[in-house]
């Protein structure tokens, strides 16, 4: 018998209102899957190879594709595959503090490298009372006036992590609490390189399954309500979006840095899972006059996608340039270095989308930032 994962997962089916359950088998010998309707008892999904999930992406809580369907796994469908593949996994909350936002990328390519993945993150501006209540278990603490002063004093960065033995790991790759003592016995750590003392030490990281819980329970609200606001400007800016193939492929923070570097405020930042029906909405001005329209809905809700605000001067011009031409083949003849020509695949999965027509900007970001983020 080859060896297999199950999971419980769920669909919604929009042409008859109905969520419809599944069993999905996963075979990592091949990479097949296979697919069981659970309320009428039958194979959905006969046994294929099917080359665009990787086991990586098989945990509780998330989205996967199969065959243009969004699949959300629910549960694991067996014993052995939540011993195999659940027993270990966990969330964390990682927090990028004011003095260190601009080393988003690099900071997410340290994420990566220590085999952690970024399941949600959202740019915030705290007020005072929200980072005193984030940080209420120091309330006594000599030096909590200052942490609560630095952590509102700028934009920060919350995202959960997901990963074996999450917490210990993002600690680890933080580094010592006191940015001295990294510098010293840890300078590859984060707080090594980019921070600068006990407070301003470049990021955070929950201490506990409890903590990170709490944590990111304040930054991303499972139940009511709304966590902290993004901090989209809506004036001189163009969106963009870091396409679902890119962020599988592990090039979110080299293409964070290269925004960053190449002279790009990136000023709102934001991670959703898109529905098709807000896929086709927000690319509709594309119907009809791109080919591969239906296949560009297809990638942007095949999985989480990062939404930027970018903020510059005459911004929907100059960052279109940056991104190159929408072909990768073209763009690595005409145009080596941008986006597109050096981590873009096809026309469909060219890494980036980016406002074409400088009236779209703000609407553009309005869509996600406004309209998505509720």
């Amino acid at each position: 018998m080859d060896e297999r994962f199950a999971f419980l997962a769920e669909w919604y089916d929009p042409s008859a209102a109905l969520l419809r359950r599944y069993q999905l088998l996963y075979y990592p010998k091949d990479g097949s899957v296979e697919m069981f309707d659970m309320k009428n008892q039958r194979t959905f999904l006969r046994r294929t190879k099917f080359d665009e999930i990787h086991p990586e992406d098989l945990f509780v809580g998330n989205r996967v594709n199969v065959f243009s369907r969004q699949l959300n796994l629910i549960g694991y469908g067996d014993q052995y595959t939540a011993n195999k593949l659940g027993s270990k996994k966990e969330r964390t909350l990682a927090m990028i503090k004011p003095d260190a936002v601009t080393k988003v990328g690099d900071i997410i390519q340290m994420i990566y490298d220590a085999n952690l993945i970024v399941t949600k993150a959202k740019m915030t501006k705290l007020t005072w009372k929200q980072a005193a209540d984030f940080y209420t278990e120091h309330q006594s603490k000599s030096f909590f006036n200052n942490l609560v002063q630095f952590v509102s004093s700028g934009p920060v960065i919350a995202m959960e992590l997901m990963g074996d033995e999450a917490v210990s790991t993002w600690r680890k790759v933080l580094g010592p609490t006191d940015s001295g003592v990294a510098q010293k016995d840890a300078a590859n750590s984060l707080r090594g390189q980019f921070g600068t003392d006990g407070t301003k030490n470049a990021g955070h990281g929950s201490d506990s399954l409890a903590s990170a819980a709490r944590e990111l329970e304040f930054f991303f609200p499972s139940t009511t309500g709304h966590g902290p606001s993004n901090t989209a400007m809506y004036s001189d800016c163009t969106c963009s979006i870091i396409k679902p193939h890119a962020i599988s492929e592990v090039f979110t923070g080299k293409i964070l840095k290269s925004i960053i570097e190449n002279g790009f405020e990136i000023s709102a930042l934001q991670m959703f899972n898109m529905d098709r029906v807000n896929a086709e909405e927000f690319l509709e001005v594309y119907k009809g006059v791109v080919a591969e329209y239906t296949n560009v809905v297809d990638e942007l809700c095949s999985g989480p996608c990062m939404a930027l605000e970018i903020h510059a001067a005459d911004s929907p011009r100059t960052f279109r340039e940056f991104c190159g031409p929408a072909d990768p083949e073209i763009a690595r003849h005409l145009r080596p270095t941008t986006l597109r020509a050096l981590y873009g695949k096809n026309k469909v999965q060219n890494a980036v989308h980016c406002t074409d027509l400088p009236e779209d900007g703000i609407l553009e970001v309005q869509y996600f930032f406004k309209i998505l983020d509720v």
